[in-house]
């Protein structure tokens, strides 16, 4: 099989969107397939030309107003369909799909290619974040309109599958997230660094994702004078000067990954998580996989991912008051964290990235059967 992946950002930028791919090309190199990923260019350093058996192709782009990294493809639906005709492939892969996610879901559409697209990222509600509520309405018609052309959508929770059907995107299927939990474990955990974080015997509350309006992590100053408390933050983005200077207790590690991250994941007693447009939200996997229960917005992803009282606890989205509650709650009693730890590595042990990908081929293979091509495309190759 030959597969174009379409993604609104990817390496050397690393979010939730990325991370899915490369898992995704790793099991399609494993199982024989090609793969092509479609990106805009980044900020500064371009990132490899090639990962596995995928080779990259970057398409001119600006940055967003107020958050450079983030990349906005300038390249229109002729430029994507030629690349796409060229290609042949198989299946369209739409990851996240916005902006050069429309124009090449047109021009899949145009050229007969079979495409799934994959709800990953609540866009539209990220404009009132960053205080451009007049942006929202324009964006549910753009994720309406890319979906409805799509041959199938897939989304990772109960809370995304909703949002999409009630705004009459049709076509919709649930695809989850899987979790590495060989590199997340209980026993990347180091005492040593936990000494370290917090050298009084400190509980330590981390967080580990973008620093960015989005993510609500300025929430996290309702712990900074809790007792017995230190908060752990792992990350980069916008918000990392201001979080600094509201938040000076606390421990910035900057971005970690690989190894770095696994132990850090582990070491921590809880993880927390504010910001409520989480479509997913794969760090609570992470967390779960390392033995960390965990608290987080009863909104979006968390609500399947946490079995509130068995692996984590939930609170009221954007209230302050009742994520510190919930914290302080999950940090007062010891024995609950223990118990919590063991259900939650319990619960994403069979959710393996193998697994999840062979669901997305099956996908990809679905569409493929059920497509009438305008054009000669690799299954008739």
């Amino acid at each position: 099989m030959r597969v174009a992946l379409i993604a609104e950002s990817f390496l050397p930028h690393t979010n939730g969107v990325t991370h899915s791919l490369l898992r995704v090309i790793d099991h399609l190199s494993d199982h024989g397939h090609e793969a092509m990923v479609l990106t805009p260019q980044g900020r500064g350093p371009q990132g490899p030309d090639n990962y596995r058996v995928a080779q990259i192709e970057r398409l001119p782009a600006l940055g967003w107003p107020g958050y450079p990294q983030v990349r906005v493809c300038t390249a229109g639906t002729r430029k994507v369909a030629k690349i796409l005709a060229d290609y042949n492939p198989d299946v369209v892969h739409l990851a996240s799909p916005f902006m050069l996610g429309w124009s090449a879901v047109k021009a899949a559409s145009g050229l007969g290619l079979p495409s799934v697209a994959v709800y990953q990222t609540e866009v539209p509600s990220y404009a009132a974040r960053y205080h451009a509520r007049w942006g929202e309405e324009f964006g549910w018609r753009r994720v309406r309109d890319i979906h409805e052309r799509a041959d199938r959508t897939l989304v990772p929770s109960t809370h995304a599958h909703a949002q999409l059907e009630n705004i009459g995107v049709p076509r919709i299927q649930r695809w989850g997230r899987g979790v590495d939990t060989t590199r997340f474990h209980p026993m990347k955990r180091d005492a040593a660094l936990h000494r370290q974080w917090a050298p009084n015997g400190e509980v330590v509350v981390g967080y580990v994702g973008r620093l960015a309006a989005e993510k609500r992590v300025e929430d996290l100053t309702a712990l900074a004078h809790m007792p017995g408390v230190k908060v752990v933050i792992v990350g980069t983005g916008p918000a990392r000067g201001e979080l600094e200077r509201e938040l000076p207790n606390a421990t910035f590690t900057g971005f970690l990954d690989g190894e770095d991250l696994a132990r850090a994941m582990a070491t921590f007693d809880l993880f927390v998580h504010c910001g409520e447009l989480e479509t997913f939200c794969q760090t609570i996997q992470e967390a779960h996989a390392s033995g960390v229960p965990v608290v987080a917005p009863r909104r979006g992803g968390p609500v399947d991912l946490v079995d509130e009282g068995v692996t984590g606890l939930l609170f009221r989205p954007r209230d302050r008051d009742a994520f510190a509650a919930a914290t302080l709650r999950a940090v007062r009693d010891h024995e609950w964290r223990d118990r919590a730890s063991a259900h939650a590595r319990v619960a994403v042990q069979g959710r393996t990235w193998d697994t999840v990908c062979a669901e997305l081929v099956g996908h990809y293979e679905d569409v493929i059967g059920t497509k009438d091509p305008l054009i000669t495309t690799g299954a008739s190759r």
